[in-house]
């Protein structure tokens, strides 16, 4: 299969992004869900801050290990044959979950969902390297990310209005319907990638791992994915918590929330793709992470406010999440050669959930509620700490986007 080097998308690339943000779909609302459900998780399984966030941790941990060992081989495979086999292991994990009735059981549940899920959105990511040019990647990225949007849209709304008339499990159950449908779909309608197999690396996996590590320019874009993580999920798995316990949020507004948050995602993210695609990625990631800062400073500082201020507060912070996430996703794309992409896009894809996932477990330890039913202490600390974190990353993020445009010169 030949990579496109032309600006506009074929009707193959069109489905492609499709069945591609439709796995996204699933795979991001089974890992988002538990923010929405934390605060009726954590009042039926009578859980700790500390508690749920090792929860949230435990999925992030087992895909981040997951997507450590599967990277070395990533490029010797099919990489359509390896999405099939990973979806597939993800649908009986998330079976799990919806059957898991304990916290052991829950956390057993999450670490084998993890351990499937997590290596999807590598192979994902590799799979759009591989069919899409660079000019191409800004829109590619930002229509994949409305599988992000979508799940707040439909995914987390529909989540929250079953799980309150059959239960927190009963989101996990729908999910695993619809994925098993797109699974079909990929099986029929996928064609194999196999383009990288005729430049693969001739070491065995474990050099070929250590190879990708080992070069300076991969580990800056791995740096800068792990800062994104730790900025942006340190504070997302207490949104639910915060918004009942803090500022009043009913459990019926709860899913319009998240969807109105969702249907402006939704039209948000073309913009910002199309917008990456035309101006510098750097200037725009840089826009974006000042406004996410002023925007979640804000928003952790509220007290008890009119509903319609909470559901602003939410859109407004969305903006800057994926302004940010587009434009970094894309440039860090832009590091690994072709021979070197799945085994790169695997370890980064690793770091992103270790990141998020170590940022959950810390945000549990700064966030404290002293039983269920009472406003969570400290969110305002957590925020200062997102911030730096956040400011970082813009400076790391600036010598990927040096790297990129050296080696576009270079190569020009």
């Amino acid at each position: 299969m030949k990579s496109i080097d032309s600006v506009k998308l074929t009707s193959y690339q069109i489905l492609v992004i499709v069945l591609l943000s439709l796995t996204q779909f699933t795979v991001v609302l089974d890992f988002m869900v538990m923010s929405p459900l934390g605060d009726k998780l954590m009042k039926a399984m009578q859980l700790s801050t500390q508690q749920f966030g090792v929860a949230v941790f435990s999925y992030a941990f087992s895909a981040g290990i997951s997507g450590f060992l599967t990277a070395g081989f990533a490029d010797s495979f099919d990489r359509k044959k390896l999405l099939l086999f990973f979806y597939i292991g993800f649908i009986i994990g998330t079976v799990f979950c919806g059957l898991a009735n304990t916290y052991p059981l829950l956390i057993a549940a999450r670490v084998f969902t993890g351990l499937f899920g997590g290596v999807i959105g590598s192979i994902s990511m590799a799979i759009v390297s591989d069919l899409f040019s660079l000019e191409q990647r800004g829109r590619v990225m930002g229509f994949m990310q409305m599988g992000f949007g979508a799940s707040q849209v439909l995914g987390i709304p529909i989540s929250l209005f079953i799980a309150n008339r059959w239960g927190w499990q009963s989101p996990f159950f729908m999910i695993v319907i619809l994925a098993s449908i797109i699974w079909l779909v990929i099986t029929i309608k996928l064609k194999p990638i196999t383009k990288h197999l005729e430049v693969k690396n001739k070491d065995n996996a474990l050099k070929h791992l250590w190879h990708t590590i080992s070069q300076k320019n991969y580990r800056i874009g791995f740096l800068a994915t792990a800062l994104m993580s730790l900025g942006g999920f340190m504070i997302m798995p207490w949104g639910s918590v915060y918004a009942i316990n803090n500022l009043g949020v009913t459990e019926e507004q709860l899913p319009v929330l998240f969807m109105i948050s969702g249907v402006a995602t939704l039209f948000i993210m073309p913009i910002i793709g199309k917008l990456s695609d035309k101006i510098d990625k750097l200037t725009l990631f840089i826009f974006a992470s000042a406004w996410m800062i002023v925007v979640v400073l804000i928003y952790a500082n509220l007290v008890p406010v009119p509903f319609w201020i909470v559901v602003l507060l939410n859109v407004l912070m969305m903006m800057g999440v994926m302004a940010r996430m587009i434009p970094s996703v894309a440039l860090v794309s832009a590091l690994p050669e072709l021979h070197d992409r799945g085994a790169f896009m695997s370890i980064n894809s690793s770091l992103q959930q270790l990141s998020g996932g170590i940022a959950a477990a810390i945000g549990g330890m700064i966030v404290v509620q002293k039983d269920n039913f009472s406003p969570i202490e400290h969110y305002d600390s957590l925020a200062l700490v997102v911030a730096v974190f956040v400011g970082i990353c813009v400076y790391v993020l600036s010598l990927v986007s040096r790297i990129v445009k050296r080696g576009k010169s270079v190569k020009g």
